[in-house]
């Protein structure tokens, strides 16, 4: 997913979407551990994933604390 899809939601969509990512990390790594995994670039594309929609979290913080 692009930052610029996080950008489009709302702060509690996005903390559901890292949620949502973070259990499908654990699942990825899971089958690692268990040889089903057939392609291990799926966890780095959700780590990245997973750290793109903590930034964007944190700008849209960023900005509505600096217009309150």
């Amino acid at each position: 997913m692009k930052a610029d899809d996080f950008r489009s939601l709302a702060i509690p969509d996005i903390d559901a979407r890292i949620a949502d990512m973070k259990k499908e990390l654990f699942n990825l790594r899971m089958q690692l551990h268990s040889n089903q995994l057939s392609n291990a670039n799926k966890i780095r594309n959700t780590r990245r994933d997973i750290a793109r929609a903590r930034t964007v979290r944190q700008q849209l913080t960023s900005q509505a604390e600096e217009q309150s």
